[in-house]
């Protein structure tokens, strides 16, 4: 008991900046706890091979054209529900999407054909003669 009194006596005070607020030791608790919580979190991570990176893509591509309102009105148009046609896309195997996005991508987006490109070619020519000649 001697030695307590002695010690508490010759005690050195602590300097104002080493002694911690409530907040300060309620906010290092705080990160203490969640240190030890989220650490236990274990990650999954494995390897896809390329045929099923390239399925995803092409699933996504083609719900992703479902997903515009045009092709949603042209669907509506012909008496195919979009949600139906989604769900339709989503129960296709991997080499059924894989074909349909391969149609999507080579089909002509304008579907104009080479009679078109013909009559656009002599609209403008007769156009240039008409404007420019002398």
């Amino acid at each position: 008991m001697l030695r307590l009194a002695a010690a508490l006596r010759y005690a050195q005070p602590t300097p104002r900046s080493l002694k911690m607020s409530s907040m300060k030791k309620m906010t290092c608790r705080a990160l203490v706890v969640s240190l030890l919580a989220l650490s236990f979190q274990t990650a999954n991570a494995g390897m896809i091979g390329a045929d099923q990176a390239a399925a995803q893509t092409d699933r996504a591509m083609v719900l992703s054209v479902l997903s515009r309102a045009e092709t949603a009105s042209q669907l509506q148009a012909q008496g195919i529900d979009p949600a139906a046609a989604r769900a339709r896309v989503a129960a296709m195997t991997d080499q059924e999407v894989q074909a349909l996005a391969q149609d999507m991508q080579t089909a002509p987006a304008g579907a104009m054909s080479s009679g078109g490109w013909w009559a656009v070619v002599i609209v403008a020519a007769l156009i240039w003669y008409f404007a420019y000649r002398k």
